[in-house]
């Protein structure tokens, strides 16, 4: 166990009793959605009732006043009727469904036969999303990696990316590394059910890849969104648990993968999710960052060719079921300051990528001060920002799958591509261009996620 984490923690370069971040005290349970639901638990029995599936109940928490009370008041003027049958599918975690992501670097043949056979299907394969993602011919980087002069940063800061002392010869060689080991092609594979249905997790063996990761396949759209190619470096600027990073090198083979998390318990948790889906030969290509994000661009401006912004924010499955009334309340102050970190970091990944490089920035939340706004204000203050459209790429597409907002009255079966101009509404269609939102709903209970992509222009 101790061998395998020195493959990704051998990367931390920094002083590990640095300050913790502005948002630690909301961070831990950001990516939370461990409540009341029904478990899915592979049966030990030998023979032919080893591939079948027993329901399980966890034992189930109140959801908390103060905050229903909050979102109700909010999400009721912002959302419209959606609010109400989102708000019954958020009180109701037995109705949440559940994604499996398969690992491409472990063998995960069995683990197909095992969900199809229990009523799973593909989430992503056969949309047009995904054909855009497999089909894209492979890049390599026009941006250099960075020889920076490591002693005279501050002892919290990481140093930057690899010299550039034969990296696209290694690179190759990587690949071909790849190859031979017969590695299945970049593609990223999510088995849904259609009842609210939770494949059972797997427990870390060293020397063992996990076969899958457990998510909200509403997680994987900003992954989608960022466009990964082969040869790319891509900064995950949030990075912890580290669902979206596994997800990454699903989909492509990038020469740097940079997962940045300035928490340290957070990043231990980055680092065992790495060490448990990734094999040794992505060492020196997945590395584990542990800057403030709010600076990181400074330090490393214009280097990446895609950066994510997975930002930490007011989750509300989480939050819902605060542990005490006081914790409750407490968050809900803590809330009014999540706007100014997200557009900090937000503006922080600006700097980082590279002219023509893209951002991607997410949330797990519906509050539009944290989506909308924050995208409003970063764009007002970044004239070299270009919002991108993600209406017909990836919301038309996957709205058989996924409830977005806005919606036709019919709650996600049509959608409308919002107006480029403002409208005169409670929540103007025209701010719903800044990006998209999937909303849970009966059937469709993935989100809450907002997802908005900018580009740098050259």
């Amino acid at each position: 166990m101790a061998k395998r984490r020195t493959i990704f923690d051998s990367n931390l370069r920094c002083n590990l009793q640095c300050p913790s971040p502005p948002w630690r005290l909301w961070s831990c349970c950001v990516h939370c959605h461990t409540v009341s639901e029904v478990v899915l638990q592979l049966s030990d029995q030998k023979g032919p009732s080893n591939n079948q599936v027993i329901k399980r109940r966890r034992k189930e928490r109140p959801s908390c006043p103060s905050v229903l009370d909050r979102f109700d008041e909010q999400y009721s003027q912002e959302l419209g009727d959606l609010w109400a049958s989102s708000r019954a599918v958020l009180l109701d975690p037995h109705s949440w469904q559940y994604g499996v992501m398969l690992n491409r670097f472990s063998a995960v043949t069995d683990i197909t036969q095992i969900l199809q056979s229990q009523g799973f299907s593909s989430l992503l394969l056969q949309t047009h999303v995904s054909r855009v993602l497999s089909n894209a011919p492979p890049i390599v980087s026009n941006t250099e990696y960075k020889a920076g002069n490591e002693s005279v940063l501050p002892t919290t800061y990481v140093s930057k990316c690899p010299r550039d002392d034969g990296t696209t010869n290694a690179f190759s060689q990587e690949l071909q590394l790849e190859s031979s080991l017969r590695l299945s092609r970049p593609s990223l594979q999510c088995y849904i059910h259609p009842y609210p249905l939770w494949f059972p997790s797997q427990a870390h063996r060293p020397g063992q890849l996990k076969q899958y990761y457990l998510l909200n396949a509403a997680s994987l759209l900003p992954v989608l969104a960022l466009h990964v190619r082969d040869g790319e470096k891509v900064l995950d600027l949030c990075s912890a648990p580290g669902g979206k990073a596994i997800a990454i090198m699903q989909c492509a083979k990038p020469a740097l993968l940079c997962c940045n998390e300035p928490d340290p318990h957070r990043r231990d948790w980055l680092s065992r999710t790495l060490e448990s889906f990734l094999p040794h030969s992505l060492n020196t290509r997945v590395i584990v960052s542990a800057q403030d994000g709010c600076y990181f661009g400074q330090h490393e401006a214009g280097t990446y060719d895609k950066v994510l912004v997975d930002a930490p924010c007011s989750n509300d499955r989480s939050w819902l079921y605060s542990s005490s009334s006081q914790q409750g309340e407490q968050r809900l102050k803590e809330r009014s300051r999540l706007p100014a970190l997200q557009a900090q970091l937000l503006r922080s990944a600006m700097s980082a990528v590279r002219p023509g490089g893209v951002v991607v920035y997410s949330t797990c939340t519906l509050s539009s001060s944290e989506n909308f706004a924050v995208v409003e204000t970063v764009l007002n203050d970044c004239p070299e920002a270009e919002l991108e459209d993600l209406w017909e790429e990836i919301a038309i597409p996957l709205s058989k799958y996924f409830t977005f907002s806005p919606a036709h009255p019919d709650h996600g079966q049509t959608l409308h591509k919002p107006p480029l101009q403002p409208q005169n509404s409670t929540l103007s269609s025209y701010q719903h261009r800044l990006g998209i939102l999937v909303v849970p709903q009966p059937g469709k209970t993935w989100g809450p996620m907002f997802l908005s992509r900018i580009r740098r222009r050259k």
